[in-house]
């Protein structure tokens, strides 16, 4: 058995995107509908909130200090030190029903990030890449809610899934021009286990996914196999990230929205941030080349 501990007890909306900051030794993720920005010392348990004027759905840590974050109306630079939000390119301007929702950084410093739309009813949104010298590139097209991005250790295969057609899929990644090529099925999710969220991938190659909707975590191996499955006491774990000094603890975002409150009921730790230990260690966090 697994022990899974929580690490923050709060009822986030939409807890998503947890980032290790190594230098820091900290924890951070968003609330997407609160909205806002949350970090923990996990040494001291001190924590921090930052409100967002705005949608977030996901962040990358930038190597300027700054953060670089896919929100409601685009991709922006945010400066914690003094709030400011620079806004760097528009994803559908007056349309509040999309926005971006999932993404990171890849190895060599380009961020990645997906779209959703809140009704999650049309294949209108895409995966964009935003390059260093701030020119912004729409790669794959098709999706409902961009979820689980991802890169193997060396870089060279980037996996991504759509929450709304159950797919993981990976793609041959070439590191120094961006172009992705050779899109295949990684895994198909059955409903039943949960839908594809958020993911991450460590040391070996293997790829945790959080399984919404089916109170489990995943492990696939390289070829797409599960490997092995973790309970968790919540129904939506949303995204997972290694952290720690030695990068074993996977940290765990979870959201209370949409559940009812019999539901909630049910299970207390809902909308925390849990951890648990594993026995090879994640990825360090890459950060945007600015």
């Amino acid at each position: 058995m697994t022990e899974i501990r929580c690490v923050v007890e709060e009822t986030f909306l939409v807890g998503e995107s947890p980032r290790w900051h190594e230098d820091e030794q900290a924890l951070y993720w968003v609330d997407i509908y609160k909205p806002s920005i949350e970090r923990l010392d996990t040494a001291s348990g001190e924590r921090r909130t930052w409100p967002m004027p705005e949608r977030i759905g996901c962040f990358s840590f930038c190597r300027d200090g700054r953060l670089i974050a896919g929100m409601q109306s685009g991709i922006a630079f945010i400066d914690l030190s003094d709030g400011t939000v620079e806004r760097v390119f528009d994803l559908v301007p007056g349309n509040p029903e999309i926005r971006f929702n999932d993404g990171r950084c890849d190895h060599n410093g380009r961020f990645w990030v997906g779209g959703v739309i809140e009704t999650m009813d049309q294949r209108c949104n895409a995966l964009y890449r935003y390059d260093t010298d701030g020119t912004c590139h729409q790669m794959v097209d098709g999706l409902i809610c961009a979820n689980g991005l991802a890169f193997s250790p060396d870089g060279t295969i980037l996996y991504h899934s759509d929450s709304r057609q159950d797919y993981v899929w990976a793609w041959d990644l070439d590191r120094e021009t961006g172009n992705i090529a050779n899109r295949r099925v990684f895994a198909a999710n059955d409903i039943m286990e949960g839908r594809p969220d958020g993911a991450a991938v460590d040391a070996e190659g293997y790829y945790w996914i959080c399984c919404v909707g089916a109170w489990r975590i995943a492990r696939l191996a390289p070829d797409g196999t599960v490997d092995r499955v973790v309970g968790v006491p919540v129904q939506r774990p949303t995204a997972c990230t290694f952290g720690g000094p030695d990068l074993k603890t996977l940290y765990v975002t979870t959201a209370t929205f949409p559940l009812s409150e019999a539901a909630l009921a049910k299970q207390p730790l809902a909308g925390s941030v849990l951890a648990f230990e594993v026995d090879v260690s994640g990825l360090p966090e890459s950060r945007f080349r600015n």
